[in-house]
């Protein structure tokens, strides 16, 4: 059986909340969440990229919150399961923009 999820400890907030931040995330106040809003050139490009994303969420059985108008894309991100910020969100985060740039 696998461990529980556990949030980031305060030593991997320090190292990699500064990666993100550099990335254009921000975190979102009053919640252990990170934010960012994407914007595509149209709304075939933004839904390709929601495409990319719901399937690699899928694989990591770990889905954004997100909100979709037009060309634009707002993702927030975090772990349910932990009540906050976890590792997974690191990973889909990075996923999640590599998958902007296709």
């Amino acid at each position: 059986m696998a461990g529980k999820i556990q949030t980031l400890t305060e030593e991997e907030r320090a190292h990699l909340l500064p990666l993100l931040r550099n990335a254009q995330w921000v975190e979102v106040v009053g919640r252990d969440a990170i934010y960012k809003e994407f914007v595509f050139k149209d709304f075939n490009q933004a839904f390709g990229f929601m495409s990319r994303v719901a399937l690699q969420a899928e694989k990591m059985d770990h889905h954004p919150e997100w909100f979709n108008v037009y060309n634009k894309v707002q993702i927030t991100l975090s772990t349910h399961d932990c009540g906050g910020l976890s590792q997974r969100d690191i990973t889909l985060a990075t996923f999640i923009d590599q998958a902007s740039l296709m």
